[in-house]
């Protein structure tokens, strides 16, 4: 398939490119600017295009001719601590409640047949120790009701006669994220900022096996997939399963409950129980190299303390 992508550059982006390539689809990706990545990405025998989510006619030209459009673009706060003002995440809003509804909207008029969208699970409503199915109700925070908007995007291409795939992403994972480094900056200290009780449920995937989930949905029918790992598991267990990866000599912290009250609307929506069932994405044929973070959180510090030649090889 000609292939178009926007978020190339992004940590599942990057993955996803090479993956694309080696498996012989034509790949489009888009940069909002020229430079170095560029170089790097046509390097690497990818056609790049400069256009803009939020221009339309910048669009209109760049998608014209492709079979597939995967949207994985965000603009996500620069820190952890940024991560709970809501401020930071204006510029991510319009991108996924405007930039996603101009390139779903330019995808239809130009015959493009798929449309991939980047979604992320915190719009479930806590459930508790129960498994979140895809069919769960949604009840997106304020700060991220424009997930939403994106996924809808996803679903005016699929009602105009087009196949459109939602990805709901679980939290990702991998040594390449600023705001993993941070984590285990803070689980060095003694301390992993997760709002809620202990036994709360957190879901997650690694960046690998998020970049396999976005290959698998250019052949997955028309709907929402959860994206998750086998096995989720609590805000102790996940910061347990960091200190034994990094190998600390004490159990880092958690938040005291109270504290949730005070830590806005990312913080209440960090404390949601989410226990993602990924059973109908693994139905379709995925499944994640990770069981869960106890395993992948071993090979994401190895990854992390290996020299930067050996591991881009």
């Amino acid at each position: 398939m000609r292939v178009f992508v926007t978020g190339s550059t992004g940590v599942i982006g990057r993955r996803v490119v090479p993956l694309l390539s080696s498996e012989g689809h034509d790949v489009t990706a888009m940069l909002h600017s020229s430079g170095r990545r560029n170089a790097e990405l046509e390097q690497s025998g990818v056609r790049t295009v400069t256009a803009d989510l939020l221009d339309p006619d910048s669009l209109a030209r760049a998608v014209a001719g492709h079979d597939a459009v995967i949207n994985l673009a965000t603009h996500m706060p620069p820190s952890t601590l940024l991560m709970f003002v809501p401020a930071a995440w204006h510029e991510n809003d319009r991108i996924r409640r405007d930039g996603s509804a101009n390139l779903a909207k330019i995808a239809a008029l130009v015959g493009v047949r798929r449309f991939i969208q980047e979604s992320f699970a915190p719009v479930y409503r806590d459930q508790g120790d129960r498994w979140v199915h895809e069919t769960d109700p949604l009840e997106p925070s304020t700060y991220n009701r424009t997930v939403v908007d994106a996924e809808q995007s996803a679903e005016r291409f699929s009602e105009g006669g087009g196949t459109g795939v939602v990805l709901r992403f679980a939290s990702f994972y991998g040594p390449d994220a600023h705001q993993f480094v941070d984590l285990a900056r803070f689980a060095r200290v003694g301390f992993v900022p997760l709002p809620g009780p202990s036994e709360t449920y957190l879901s997650s995937i690694s960046h690998d096996d998020a970049a396999a989930a976005v290959m698998a949905a250019l052949h997955l029918p028309s709907g929402v997939y959860n994206v998750g790992d086998d096995d989720p598991v609590t805000h102790r267990e996940y910061a347990s399963a960091l200190a034994d990866a990094m190998n600390l000599s004490r159990q880092p912290k958690l938040p005291p409950e109270w504290a949730t009250s005070l830590s806005g609307p990312v913080g209440k929506m960090l404390a949601r129980s989410l226990r993602m069932s990924n059973m109908k994405l693994r139905g379709a044929g995925w499944a994640p190299k990770f069981r869960s973070v106890r395993e992948g959180f071993r090979t994401t510090f190895a990854e992390m303390h290996r020299p930067p030649r050996a591991r881009a090889a």
